[in-house]
């Protein structure tokens, strides 16, 4: 699964907010399920910033999310994400899409 976390940060905050991003990912990184991941900035807005992490499958990500360190390193800086919907089922030759209406049964 990919989750790709959006932000938009004052250029004036720029560089410290580099610092927290990088630290917030090297945290996620560490935990189980993770594969990979990327921080960027925009190049036509430098006031955008994103986050792509990309995991084994979801329980990986949610439970990463759970840990103490993340909560206690990550979380208070992806809190700042913009609103929107950030993960994603990552789509490749011969993948079963989830069923939109099977999650929402119950």
């Amino acid at each position: 699964m990919l989750v790709v976390s959006r932000f938009r940060v004052p250029e004036a905050e720029g560089p410290s907010f580099r610092e927290g991003i990088a630290a917030a990912h090297a945290v996620l990184a560490e935990r189980p399920g993770y594969v990979a991941g990327q921080v960027g900035r925009n190049l036509d807005d430098p006031e955008l910033w994103v986050l792509t992490t990309r995991w084994e499958h979801v329980g990986a990500y949610r439970r990463a999310l759970s840990s103490y360190e993340v909560k206690l390193h990550a979380v208070p800086l992806l809190s700042r994400a913009l609103d929107e919907p950030s993960a994603y089922e990552v789509v490749e030759p011969g993948t079963v899409l989830n069923d939109h209406d099977a999650r929402s049964v119950g």
